[in-house]
């Protein structure tokens, strides 16, 4: 079978599906790699060092028109008339935000899956591309709000006299979140952090943050893959609330709070931002969905009251190089599983419905959307 990494079209996308070194296991596993001209090259991957292991360069249509498997950061169906039937296509897919994008592939007749729809279980980790991109960005989060504040991070006694460590609010301790807390604490920042789900607090405390505790009711704050939950309005409306006095006091606000396929929610008010002192800087890591500071613009700087709002859309992006070697892995990890025992001498990927990392992935084959969630999204026209 031969593999094939196009070139990413999504506006302000600098990430590759496969570096050379992976092109390089690939090939030795007895797979073709092809990769379009430049395809690695905003991530500093130039198209010399993809033939140097041993994968072929060739145009965005040859790579289209010979490759069984398409290995894509964003699998969108941008490309649509190039597809052919029996095609695999791996990567991100947005299937719980987009759906009718998904119908179109499977009226396009290729296998589909999905990166983002990977189950948080133990042998699926070292593929789960979600976790991977959510610890560039929280990381990239923190450099942001660094670069922008007008005061360094750490507490300094100096001749010309104390500087105090400044106050960082980190909301959401998922794996942006936890990334976010040990790098402003690396930074010198003196840290609080709060998430929904209680369970999180020791591993807060860890990283060496204050966890900030409200009394909300929280039982039902986690779903079986360890992700946030939705919540109605009054809860969100009361956390906001016991939230102001946090912010109003902190010197950088990171949010971190994401619902897979919805939009996010808004836990940072503009009352808030007004409550924050000249200079502070909130870093929204939620933008992409929307966002949960109420003045997030995605990709824009917004500065309200002498506070700056920061929206990256896609932070991983910014970090390119490192984040495409971390998905790489992922993909060709979740690649390897595809292909199952006999790995590259068989003449199509393994599918097996029984397998959970195959089922819960798997969005379209033979025509037809395959996963049940997003079926009944596309059915009732809703969003998840």
């Amino acid at each position: 079978m031969k593999v094939g990494v196009p070139r990413e079209t999504w506006a302000g996308e600098n990430r590759v599906s496969l570096i050379p070194s992976a092109a390089a296991a690939l090939k030795k596993s007895g797979l073709e790699v092809v990769v379009e001209q430049d395809a690695g090259a905003a991530a500093g991957f130039p198209s010399a060092a993809y033939e140097q292991a041993g994968a072929a360069v060739a145009s965005r249509d040859a790579v289209f028109s010979t490759a069984d498997i398409l290995l894509q950061v964003r699998a969108v169906p941008a490309d649509l008339p190039r597809l052919r039937r029996g095609q695999a296509v791996i990567g991100f897919a947005d299937p719980l935000g987009g759906p009718d994008a998904i119908r179109a592939l499977a009226q396009a007749g290729v296998t589909a899956f999905s990166m983002e729809l990977m189950p948080r279980i133990t042998r699926a980790q070292s593929m789960d591309a979600l976790s991977s991109m959510a610890t560039i960005a929280g990381y990239k989060g923190v450099l942001m709000a660094a670069d922008h504040l007008p005061r360094l991070f750490p507490m300094l006694m100096t001749a010309a006299g104390t500087l105090t460590a400044a106050r960082v609010f980190i909301v959401g301790a998922g794996v942006a979140g936890l990334q976010a807390i040990a790098t402003a604490r690396r930074l010198g920042a003196k840290v609080e952090a709060y998430d929904v789900r209680p369970a999180v607090k020791e591993q807060v405390q860890s990283l060496g943050a204050r966890f900030v505790e409200m009394a909300l009711e929280t039982g039902d704050a986690e779903d079986k893959g360890g992700y946030a939950k939705a919540q109605d309005e009054s809860f969100y409306r009361r956390q906001r609330e016991m939230m102001l006095k946090v912010v109003s006091g902190s010197d950088v606000v990171i949010t971190t709070a994401l619902i897979p396929g919805k939009r996010a929610p808004i836990l940072v008010t503009t009352e808030m931002v007004e409550g924050m002192a000249p200079g502070s800087v909130v870093v929204d890591l939620a933008a992409e969905r929307g966002g949960n500071c109420e003045l997030t613009r995605p990709d824009e700087t917004v500065v309200h009251n002498g506070v700056t709002v920061l929206g990256p859309s896609n932070p991983p992006s910014l970090v390119p190089n490192h984040a495409s070697q971390m998905y790489s892995k992922n993909i060709v990890t979740f690649l390897a599983h595809l292909l199952g025992k006999e790995g590259a001498t068989k003449a199509a990927l393994d599918i097996d419905p029984a397998d959970e990392i195959t089922r819960e992935t798997l969005l379209t084959k033979d025509g037809e959307v395959v996963h049940a969630r997003v079926r009944e999204l596309i059915t009732t026209g809703a969003r998840a």
